[in-house]
């Protein structure tokens, strides 16, 4: 790329950040914290910053749980994307991506720009772009070609979504890239839905695997958001949700730090508590007759204590036999 053309991508941002404030977009508000907070330089050619062997394996044993729930849809979204020269990148938090799916025949170009596992893509070393800028205002967003800060960026095209941990906690990002110049808008759009879908499946799978003793229920919310899980013990006590529940219902870790009943939480609900309570009676219904009966039986093939399973028989007017 010319000195030229690093010169008008740079005039460019300056004379952006320097208009009037009110009407700035939050693409323009990225370029200011990456000129202004981060003291970068748009015509900056060095390469990406790149962790060494080491510390890209604590990077990735730090998210590790999230990692190994992400495989099957990081291979899915891939099939989806990667026949038209994108690469899927997961990244950490930190915007170091840990795990990478891409062609083989595109390997030497994707890891010549830095689309590789333990490249730093933070929006603080590298100023505007899809990772970085996704985590610092943790939402989903497309950064396309000259939206990127740096002038050595902008013939890419990055489309990321934030991830959240089974604690609604800020984790990773899913990135899909390309170095192609023909993408079509209605192109990146598409990617965008893919990549929100594997997002989605990603959060969920995570959930069930923190919560694996849980019954996970798909809570009903009035907005409809997207995986608004909740982990229910045996003793029907809500032990855990995912982001959206936590927004749709108002949850805050001391909230979930206190026993808090399933049926109270979603109580305005009344005909999915019944479809659960009914549930949860045959249930018990079957256990008894597989046990002929016996309670202690019952309770140990249930995985309850046999005060719980009492409790639990009372409340449905089952009977046992001891």
């Amino acid at each position: 790329m010319s000195a030229s053309a690093f010169a008008r991508h740079a005039d460019r941002i300056h004379a952006a950040i320097e208009a009037d404030g009110a009407a700035r977009s939050a693409l323009v508000a990225s370029w200011q914290r990456s000129a202004a907070l981060y003291s970068l330089d748009p015509t900056e050619r060095s390469p990406p910053r790149r962790l060494t062997q080491s510390e890209l394996t604590e990077a990735r044993q730090r998210i590790e749980p999230l990692v190994r729930a992400a495989q099957s849809s990081l291979d899915r979204l891939y099939l989806a994307v990667g026949g038209t020269g994108c690469c899927v990148l997961l990244a950490d938090r930190d915007g170091v991506p840990v795990e990478r799916r891409g062609a083989v025949a595109d390997d030497e170009t994707f890891r010549e720009w830095g689309l590789w596992t333990g490249t730093v893509w933070s929006e603080k070393s590298e100023g505007t772009n899809g990772i970085g800028t996704c985590l610092a205002e943790q939402r989903a967003l497309t950064i396309d070609r000259d939206q990127h800060f740096f002038t050595r960026n902008t013939l890419l095209s990055c489309t990321t979504a934030p991830i959240y941990d089974h604690e609604g906690n800020l984790a990773a990002a899913l990135d899909v890239s390309s170095c192609r110049a023909d993408l079509t808008e209605g192109f990146v759009n598409l990617i965008a839905i893919a990549v929100g879908d594997a997002v989605r499946r990603i959060e969920a799978e995570n959930f069930r695997l923190a919560f694996p003793d849980a019954r996970i229920v798909v809570a009903p919310t009035a907005e409809r958001m997207p995986n608004a899980l909740l982990a229910v013990d045996g003793d029907d006590l809500v032990i855990g949700a995912t982001r959206s529940a936590r927004l749709a219902f108002g949850l805050t870790p001391e909230t979930l730090a206190r026993p808090l009943p399933a049926a109270r939480l979603l109580g305005g609900e009344s005909g999915y508590v019944d479809d659960l309570r009914q549930a949860e009676r045959a249930i018990l219904e079957r256990a008894l007759a597989a046990s002929g009966g016996n309670v202690s039986a019952a309770a140990r093939r249930l995985g309850v204590s046999r005060a719980t399973l009492h409790r639990k028989l009372a409340r449905f007017g089952l009977r046992g036999a001891d």
